[in-house]
């Protein structure tokens, strides 16, 4: 059990660099092909193509990082005026409901990944793109299962830790 506590701790941790090194690139490409387009109206090629990829990694990872957190946008108005049994029960509901949709959108994102891999579609016309895409079926997976988690355990953002 400790030696598990461990791997979701690292886990998370690379969950957390990736995020901010992501962001960091992301923040320092956009500048640079703002710099270069107003400067010396010149821009790098593979700059927003890269951009909007950095946007959807960043996106999901951001998501699982807030669900992992409980910091996510809950739409349970009336949970928070119930009686403790009552709110459990509407938070399970809630959460339980959350944790399908994404379940189906980790299901259909891997069915249009493999689409694409089929498709053999590319990414700057070098690489194939389906292994960026990868992030979309893995992140909406992770995020349903810690909803589904902390939705039949009642400790939202305690259950991956």
């Amino acid at each position: 059990m400790i030696k598990l506590k461990g791997l979701f701790r690292l886990l998370l941790r690379a969950e957390d660099l990736l995020l901010s090194l992501l962001l960091t690139g992301m923040i320092l490409l956009a500048t640079s092909q703002i710099v270069l387009r107003n400067i010396w109206d010149y821009s790098l090629s593979w700059g927003d193509p890269s951009l909007r990829l950095m946007v959807l990694w960043i996106t999901l990872l951001g998501a699982m990082a807030a669900t992992r957190e409980n910091n996510h946008i809950r739409i349970d108005l009336l949970s928070r005026y119930f009686p403790k049994r009552a709110g459990y029960v509407a938070r399970l509901v809630t959460d339980g409901f959350a944790s399908l949709v994404c379940a189906l959108l980790a299901w259909h994102t891997l069915r249009f990944v493999l689409f694409e891999k089929e498709d053999n579609a590319q990414f700057l016309d070098l690489l194939p793109i389906w292994p960026f895409q990868l992030i979309m079926p893995l992140g909406f997976g992770i995020i349903a299962l810690r909803l589904l988690i902390g939705a039949i355990t009642g400790k939202q953002g305690e259950a991956v830790r």
